[in-house]
């Protein structure tokens, strides 16, 4: 019998709080270009630490549902 070709992941044995910038693009299912100009506009959450720019997970869910909610009222 043939072993079914599955990737696995990594799963970090804790829980990830942030995404750095490719990861949060993916994501989203968005390029990163398309992330870049969000965040300028100011639509995106991020903080910054040090040099590196992150994407808090439980931000970008809330403002996800946040922009599901309006799409849903209009």
């Amino acid at each position: 019998m043939a072993k079914a070709l599955t990737p696995t992941v990594a799963r970090p044995p804790f829980p990830v709080l942030a995404l750095r910038h490719a990861h949060a693009a993916k994501a989203l299912d968005i390029s990163p270009r398309m992330l870049l100009k969000l965040r300028q506009a100011g639509q995106v959450p991020f903080v910054r630490l040090g040099r590196a720019v992150l994407y808090p997970v439980a931000d970008l869910e809330r403002r996800l549902s946040e922009q599901v909610s309006k799409e849903v009222s209009s």
